[in-house]
């Protein structure tokens, strides 16, 4: 028998080693996608009114961005009053700051904040009532925003 003859021996033993290829082939790629898990945009939704929580929600939105992290800032609700200038917050500890201390760090190292929708047509206030750079979010981007593979999606 001629040895480029294949036979049904050599035809299974040539199979099972395709199986065996393709599957360290997937975990490779695989193990390939888990070290690729990082995230590269986060975007926060706060709506809680308790100081702690938006404090904290800061906090980690700033250390988020200090990591490489795209950060981007969505206040509703009674959150949305750190936006106005008119908001002093009383200082945490232990690194004594406010949340609007903590809300402009994150937009100096360029995080974009805005108030929902809702928030200026619900409360006695317009747009010039809001802190230099903070913007009026419309339904549509933030959608998007929330739905993007890439973005993480934080609440508070």
């Amino acid at each position: 028998m001629d040895k480029s003859t294949i036979t049904p021996r050599r035809f299974a033993f040539m199979f099972l080693l395709m199986a065996i290829l393709l599957v360290l082939n997937v975990t490779v790629a695989k193990a390939d996608d888990k070290s690729d898990d990082k995230i590269d945009k986060a975007l926060i939704i706060l709506t809680s009114p308790s100081l702690q929580t938006q404090g904290m929600a800061m906090v980690l939105g700033n250390t988020m961005q200090a990591q490489g992290v795209r950060v981007d800032v969505l206040l509703c609700d009674t959150a949305g009053d750190l936006a106005l200038t008119a908001t002093k917050s009383p200082v945490l500890e232990p690194k004594k700051v406010t949340p609007e201390q903590l809300l402009g760090k994150l937009m100096q190292g360029g995080a974009s904040v805005n108030v929902c929708a809702l928030y200026l047509p619900n409360s006695s206030h317009d747009q010039s009532a809001l802190r230099d750079g903070i913007g009026v979010a419309t339904p549509s981007a933030m959608a998007k925003m929330m739905v993007d593979e890439d973005t993480r999606v934080f609440s508070f």
